[in-house]
């Protein structure tokens, strides 16, 4: 008599597939408070604005499972033949910044598809809406929250200064990065001015920050 075929081995993972073929909206808040709420976040800002220290800070003190997701980390995946942008942008930094944010879209939608809040950050221009939110809406989802983190260019020339490696940009990267940044003023997104905050109390206002965006969501 012939063997059987085994049948499918069961998913015992307790994971939820991720929807096929398009993004997941963020689940609706059930109140006004994020701090309890399951939501994904786009944290903006320039070099030195804090993005990276405030979205860890906020995701490891929310009361619901809360991942952070850094676009820099994931570009840096890529070893042998790293595109740096500081090197000359080109085509070559230009693809991998976008297979960068697709990445970051994908694990965002698989966080939420499994009940688990996410911030990401990166620093979006206002002058490149296609590529910038355009794109984060398409790969995350219309439940994607923004808000621009955007201190004084004398903090940032000072937090940038702090940096090392090729996450240290010159004085006059910065500025001009800041300059564009500045932008943002009149979108209609929130602003943080964290110029005289520190980490803690910048992710506290960005909590009041995602309470009002939840109750009146930004239109993008």
């Amino acid at each position: 008599m012939p063997a059987h075929a085994p049948g499918p081995v069961p998913d015992t993972t307790g994971h939820v597939p991720l929807p096929p073929g398009a993004p997941v909206g963020a689940p609706p808040p059930v109140a006004s408070d994020s701090a309890g709420t399951t939501l994904a976040v786009l944290l903006i800002g320039p070099a030195g604005a804090g993005k990276t220290s405030v979205a860890k800070y906020w995701a490891d003190h929310r009361r619901v499972p809360t991942a952070h997701i850094s676009l820099d980390d994931v570009r840096e995946w890529v070893r042998s033949g790293f595109a740096d942008p500081q090197s000359g942008w080109n085509d070559h930094s230009e693809a991998q910044y976008r297979l960068a944010r697709r990445t970051c879209g994908f694990a965002a939608r698989n966080f939420l598809a499994n009940g688990i809040s996410c911030i990401l950050d990166d620093a979006v221009f206002p002058d490149r809406p296609v590529v910038g939110l355009g794109g984060w809406k398409r790969h995350v989802g219309p439940g994607l929250l923004p808000v621009v983190l955007l201190p004084g260019l004398e903090i940032v020339l000072e937090r940038n200064a702090e940096r090392s490696g090729n996450r240290r940009l010159t004085d006059e990267e910065v500025a001009r990065i800041h300059g564009r940044m500045a932008g943002w003023y009149g979108s209609g997104l929130p602003i943080i001015d964290n110029s005289q905050m520190d980490v803690e109390q910048t992710a506290k206002v960005l909590d009041d920050v995602l309470a009002r965006s939840i109750a009146s969501p930004p239109s993008w």
